[in-house]
């Protein structure tokens, strides 16, 4: 008889990604940690705020984040 294993959490994905209430990935947006002397006020700001992951990257993802 097969033993079953528990699905292990992807360490990476899981620093970086959180799953909302209803199921959702929020994601963090990148090119804001360095060379923003270029980059507009208003782009910073808007980098600060946090996504959701695309339909397609959620499929992806779901696998990583059990």
């Amino acid at each position: 008889m097969a033993k079953k294993v528990k699905m292990k959490t992807h360490r990476g994905a899981a620093k970086r990604l959180k799953r909302t209430g209803t199921g959702k990935i929020r994601r963090y947006k990148a090119y804001k940690s360095h060379k923003t002397g270029k980059k507009s006020p208003k782009r910073i700001r808007n980098l600060r705020k946090p996504a959701l992951v695309s339909k397609g990257d959620q499929k992806r993802i779901d696998s990583l984040i059990p």
